[in-house]
This record gives C-alpha cells, structure tokens and sequence, in this order.
C-alpha cells in the first residue's frame, strides 16, 4: 500500500484538508482517510492541492509530429479539407517505429499536462499501399507499447474506415492504409492484446461518410468497451450526410443506432436544437477538441444548451497542435462567450466556471473511456494531479476559486506530479522517462522532415 498526505484534495464533496489516500498494488484507491495524519512512509504532498486526473479522450497520436507544419497557405482557399490532404503526405511516409516513439512522446506531453489517461482513436492500420503487417495489429500494438513507455492509461479504439465518402466510392491511394472491409477489421480488433492492467479496447467508426451505414450495427457489436465516432466536425460533411440519407449526422445516427453512455459523438460541433437536446438525454458523450476545432476553423460547440439539458462532455487534444489540459478548457469557454457575447457561459449555477469546467470533464473523459476514474473514490484507478499551491493559494481569496485560477491563470504549469493507475508518471512537473522518449522523437522527426 502507497500512502499520499494531501495538505487538501478535491473530494466528490469539495475541497477537503488533511486528507490521506491509500493506493493499494493494482493501481487503485484503497482508501481515503479525512482529517488524517501522515503515516511513516507516506509521500507528503506540501504545498500541493490534489485532484483526480483529467481522461483526453480523443487523440491521433502520430500527427503530433506535423504540428505546425500545415501552417502555410496555398493556391485557393484554406480548410480542413486542404489541411487533410497535407496529413495523408504525411503519414505515408511512417513506419511502426515511428509511431511507437510519436505516440510515447505525445503521451508524456499529456501526462506533464495532468492527463492520466487517453482515448487513441486509432486508424493506421496497415503498411503503405494498404497491405498488411505480418502482426495485423502491429500499428496498435506500437500505440500500447508506446502507452506503456508513458505510463498513460489507455483505451484503444481502433477505427474501421471502410469507403472515401457517402457515395460509396473507393477509398484513395493515400487512404489505403485506414481502409478495412467489415471481415479484415475483425480480423484485426481480434488480434489486439493489451496487456496493461488498466487499458481497455474499444471500437469506432471514423464517420458516416467512410463507414456504410449496415456495418455500424455489427461494428458495435465487436467488443465491449466505448464506441466513439467522429460525427459533425465540418459543414460540408453535414451536407453531404442530409442528401444521402435524408438525414444530418447526429439526427441519423440518433435515429438509426443504439445510442447510449458507451457512445462518445467527437467533434458534435454543427448540430441544431433537436439533435442537441437529443445527444445530452442519451447520456452519450460529446467529445470536443476545442484547440484542434479552433486550428482547423470547425465551428463552435453549443455548449449552452447541451449542459441546460444536462448533456455530458469531455476534452481531448486530437491532431496535438498543442497539448494543454487547462488551454482545451480555456478556449471551450472562451468560445462560447465570444459567440454570445456574455461570461461563464457554461457555469450551470452560480458559483465558480472552474469547478463546473473540471468537474464536467473529469465525468465525461471517465465516460467516454469506459474508464472507473474521475473522483478520488474508492474502487476508481489512482489516476491523480497534484497542483502546486503556491502557483495558486497566494493570488485568490479562498478555495472556491482555486480552480477558477489553476484553469483561467496559472495554467498546466502549475502540474507537479502525475499519477496513472497508481504509477507515478510525473514528479515536479517532469516525466520519469522525459530524456530518453524525448530523445527518440528528436531523432524520428530529424528524419521525417528531411522527406517533407
């Protein structure tokens, strides 16, 4: 058993001193003593304010190694579509070994931020040209080991992407290593052992437009943790989904499947007030990315009516243009009040926008990864931050505005120690293995931009 003191930690009934936590060997809450004492052997968490650890459920680990680089304007119009084409060069050109040391580093980047674990919405599947590993899981292999090398929790979620748009035609050359048909995916999601004790194999389908609309049935049937799917990011993709199925996306999607608390509906960016009140009364979560949304000119979420009608949601850091914990919950609100030219937009109640931001993304990340984390409870994976107070304490009045600093001021610097599952990933501010998985991504990249 590992004891942590906390000097004060973020209990489900607030902010609680004294407090002392039991973490027993399988990476779980033991125990939570309050109004405690320290114990010979415990670490002592001073001058630390202690939380439970956010879940990123969405990520495309290997386009952190692009960030930045599609930056520059061409001929003609700029857009998500012209930055997806950008991508698809790039990824051609990765091996495993590549994604393995891309993923590792985007992980502990996570970590450093006060992630514990991640949703990887995996779709490189295959060798270039489309064909098979002698592993046909080799790619999501190389995205656990590279969770492992992080100690980052993990729920894997590997995509089928089966066609290049809802008329059905084929997928291009450069989508040929996403590409599987319903038996080849089998195939493949059979083939996935994860060995973490923690970790956790989903399914999802990329989006309406690359996955027949027969196959989403006998998809969701293929495991038993989260169906996540990518499914209103861009308004064309809307339009296109209204003329084929006589539909828009979430609309369908309500209407045609199963939808429920094991769903996450990534990028629920353009719905109108029925698909909205929709989504939040079937306990699915919306996974936004606010950063990724705002680099890629998406849209904005509303945010508003979904919690008025007590929607869930998360945050995930998706094409890692930047990883910040506390910017994703920044530029959510920011958002919305720049849309509606008013502040705390998404505060459900008076009192502070940070504990009704925290607290939402720490249930909805949870939720969407089918993960027992979320609150510092009993039984929940010792997934844990710990802030530091004097970053903190010395600039507000009280604790109900503690949060309100650490999200909107202080920000992720203010991280010192990351635990996942009970594994002590980060300690003052720095992960334990930050030398070495910093030095292979340097060596990785060097190579990648010389081909670039």
């Amino acid at each position: 058993m590992t004891g942590l003191f906390c000097d004060w930690a973020y209990l489900p009934e607030g902010w609680t001193p004294h407090v002392r936590i039991g973490v027993d060997d399988t990476g779980r809450i033991a125990s939570i003593d309050r109004n405690a004492q320290a114990q010979p052997g415990d670490k002592l968490l001073s001058h630390r304010l202690v939380l439970p650890a956010v879940g990123n459920l969405h990520s495309h680990a290997f386009q952190r190694a692009m960030a930045g680089h599609a930056e520059c304007r061409g001929d003609g119009e700029d857009s998500f579509w012209t930055w997806r084409e950008a991508m698809y060069g790039f990824v051609g050109q990765l091996t495993p070994d590549d994604v393995e040391a891309i993923a590792a580093y985007a992980y502990m980047e996570m970590a450093e931020a006060g992630y514990a674990a991640v949703g990887e919405f995996h779709y490189l599947h295959h060798a270039p040209g489309g064909d098979a590993y002698d592993d046909p899981a080799e790619m999501a292999h190389r995205i656990a080991a590279a969770a492992d090398i992080a100690d980052m929790g993990l729920t894997l979620a590997p995509v089928l992407y089966a066609q290049g748009g809802v008329d059905r035609r084929p997928l291009s050359d450069r989508q040929l290593r996403f590409g599987c048909d319903l038996d080849r995916f089998a195939n493949l999601h059979g083939a996935i052992k994860l060995t973490a004790p923690d970790s956790i194999l989903g399914v999802s389908a990329h989006s309406l437009r690359a996955v027949p609309p027969e196959w989403l049935f006998p998809l969701t049937q293929m495991g038993q943790g989260p169906i996540h799917i990518h499914i209103a990011e861009q308004t064309a993709e809307v339009d296109d989904v209204k003329a084929a199925y006589g539909a828009r996306p979430v609309a369908w999607l309500m209407d045609n499947a199963a939808v429920d608390e094991s769903w996450c509906l990534v990028h629920a960016t353009h719905m109108v007030q029925t698909e909205t009140e929709a989504v939040a009364r079937s306990g699915a979560v919306a996974g936004l990315c606010p950063i990724t949304e705002g680099n890629l000119g998406d849209g904005i979420f509303d945010g508003k009516r979904f919690i008025d009608e007590g929607g869930c949601y998360g945050v995930g850091s998706d094409s890692h243009i930047r990883i910040g914990l506390t910017e994703e919950l920044r530029l959510l609100e920011y958002s919305q009040r720049l849309r509606d030219r008013r502040r705390t937009v998404l505060r459900t109640n008076p009192g502070s926008i940070g504990d009704t931001l925290f607290q939402a993304v720490t249930a909805g990340g949870a939720r969407a990864l089918g993960r027992p984390t979320g609150s510092l409870e009993v039984g929940n994976w010792a997934d844990i931050v710990a802030l530091d107070a004097d970053q903190i304490l010395p600039f507000v009045p009280g604790q109900a505005q503690w949060l309100d600093h650490w999200i909107f001021v202080s920000g992720d610097r203010a991280v010192r120690d990351v635990w996942s599952a009970g594994r002590h990933c980060v300690t003052d501010g720095r992960h334990r293995e930050r030398t070495g998985i910093t030095a292979r991504f340097h060596d990785t990249l060097a190579r990648l931009m010389e081909n670039m």
